[in-house]
C-alpha cells in the first residue's frame, strides 16, 4: 500500500486536501471518489516533494500563466491528433512545445512535459496549471488515461470547447446591435443636455417669462449634467467596478442569478443557456468514461447559475442513494421541463444516456439561437422607441415656451 497526497473538490465546490492509502493510482482515485470528492491532483508519497521542473520558478513560473481558451483548444486538438497517430505522449508534448510560437504557451507545454517525464500522469500535470486548465478538463483527461482512450477524450474536450465558444460568440453577436443603439441614445441625450439645452436657456432668460414645468425640469437636468457630469461619470464607473467585484462573490452570484431569470424574455434565455451547458457537459463526461456521480458534480459547476447549481445538489444526493438520473433531475423543475425528463428516462433505460444528452444539447442550442434572434428583433424597435421618446420629450419641452410666446404675441 502506498500513500497518496491529493487535492480534490467537495460537492459544494470547495477545495480540500489530504492523504489516502491505496495500492496504485487508480485505486486512490476510486477511494477519493467514494468519499464524495472530485480528484483534481494526486501525488505519490506523503513525504515526497514534487520534483522541481526544468524551468526556473519565480516571476516566469508558468503555473501563474493564464492562456486564452483558443490556445488551449488548439493544444487539445493537436495533442489528440498526435496520440491518434501513435506518437508517445512525452514526444507529442515535446513537439507541441517546440512548434508553439507563443512564449507563454511554450512555457506551459514545457512544464507539462517535464512533469510527465518525471512520472506524473497527464491529468496531474495539467492540474498544476489551474489558470489554463479547468477542473472539468482535468477530470475528463483523468478518465481518458484510466480507460486507455486519452486521444478520444482530448478530441471531445476540443469539440466541447469549440461548441462553447461558438455559442458564446452567437450570444455576443446578438447583443452588439442593441448595445450600439443604447450607446448612441446615451450620446444623443448627453449632447442635447450639454450643448443644445443651454443655448435655449439663454434665450428664455431674456424673455423673463415663467417657463412650463417640463422645460424647467429639462433645464435642471442640463444644469446637473454640466455642473456634475464628470462626478457622475466617475461615480458611475466606480459603481460598475464595485458591482462587478460583488457579482464575483457567492452572494453576488446568487443575487444575479435570482434577478436574471425573473426578467421577461431574458429569463428564459438565461435558463436555456444553463441547460445547454449542463446537458452537453454531462453527456460529454459520461461519454468520456467519467463515473456518473463525478460527472454530475462536475457538470453542475458548468451550469453557470449558482441558484440552479444549488438545486442540482439535492439531485446528486439522490443519485448517490441509488435513484435514477431522470427521477433525480425531475426535482429541479426550474431547469428541467417534463418533456426533457421523459427523454432522459428513456435514454437511461436504453443505455445511451451520453449520446441522448449531447443530442438534446444540440436541439436546445438551436432553440436558444431562435430565442436570441427573437429577443434581439424585439429589443431593436424597443430601444429605438425609447430613444425617440426621450429625444422627443426634450425637444417638445424646449419648444413649449416658444409656443407660449407665439400665443402671447398673437
Amino acid at each position: 500500500m502506498a500513500s497518496f497526497r491529493y487535492t480534490a473538490l467537495t460537492s459544494d465546490g470547495r477545495e480540500t486536501a489530504g492523504t489516502i492509502a491505496a495500492s496504485d493510482r487508480p485505486g486512490a482515485i476510486g477511494a477519493i471518489e467514494q468519499l464524495g470528492l472530485i480528484p483534481v491532483n494526486i501525488d505519490v508519497g506523503e513525504a515526497k516533494a514534487p520534483r522541481t521542473p526544468l524551468f526556473q520558478r519565480g516571476a516566469s513560473d508558468p503555473t501563474a500563466i493564464k492562456l486564452r481558451p483558443a490556445t488551449t483548444l488548439v493544444f487539445m486538438r493537436q495533442l489528440s491528433n498526435l496520440l491518434s497517430a501513435g506518437v508517445p505522449l512525452s514526444r507529442a508534448l515535446q513537439v507541441l512545445g517546440r512548434e508553439s510560437s507563443k512564449p507563454d504557451a511554450k512555457a506551459v507545454w514545457k512544464g507539462i512535459q517535464d512533469r510527465v517525464v518525471d512520472g506524473s500522469a497527464l491529468a496531474d500535470a495539467m492540474a498544476r496549471f489551474p489558470r489554463t486548465f479547468s477542473t472539468v478538463q482535468v477530470a475528463m483527461v483523468r478518465a481518458g488515461e484510466a480507460g486507455g482512450f486519452l486521444d478520444v477524450v482530448l478530441k471531445q474536450i476540443a469539440d466541447f470547447m469549440e461548441r462553447e465558444r461558438e455559442l458564446r460568440s452567437r450570444v455576443g453577436a446578438a447583443l452588439v446591435y442593441p448595445c450600439v443603439l443604447a450607446f448612441i441614445a446615451a450620446g444623443v441625450v448627453t449632447f442635447l443636455l450639454w450643448w443644445f439645452i443651454p443655448r435655449f436657456s439663454e434665450i428664455f432668460a431674456e424673455f423673463g417669462e415663467s417657463l412650463p414645468a417640463l422645460t424647467q425640469l429639462i433645464q435642471a437636468a442640463s444644469g446637473l449634467v454640466r455642473s456634475y457630469g464628470l462626478f457622475v461619470l466617475v461615480g458611475g464607473a466606480a459603481a460598475v467596478f464595485f458591482l462587478q467585484r460583488y457579482l464575483k462573490t457567492d452572494a453576488g452570484k446568487r443575487v444575479r442569478d435570482r434577478v436574471l431569470p425573473a426578467l421577461p424574455g431574458v429569463g428564459k434565455v438565461t435558463t436555456k443557456f444553463a441547460l445547454v451547458r449542463f446537458t452537453r457537459m454531462l453527456g460529454t463526461l459520461i461519454g468520456a468514461g467519467v463515473p456518473l456521480l463525478s460527472a454530475l458534480k462536475t457538470a453542475r459547476e458548468a451550469v453557470g447559475n449558482q441558484l440552479l447549481a444549488d438545486t442540482l445538489t439535492g439531485a446528486i444526493a439522490q443519485v448517490r442513494e441509488g435513484a435514477s438520473v431522470a427521477h433525480s433531475l425531475a426535482q429541479c423543475p426550474a431547469l428541467f421541463p417534463e418533456s426533457l425528463i421523459e427523454m432522459i428516462a428513456v435514454a437511461e433505460e436504453s443505455g445511451r444516456l451520453d449520446a441522448e444528452l449531447v443530442r438534446m444539447a444540440d436541439e436546445l442550442e438551436s432553440d436558444l439561437d431562435r430565442q436570441l434572434r427573437v429577443l434581439v428583433a424585439l429589443a431593436e424597435p424597443a430601444l429605438l422607441f425609447a430613444m425617440a421618446v426621450v429625444v422627443g420629450t426634450i425637444v417638445i419641452g424646449m419648444l413649449l415656451p416658444v409656443f407660449d410666446l407665439w400665443d402671447a404675441v398673437q
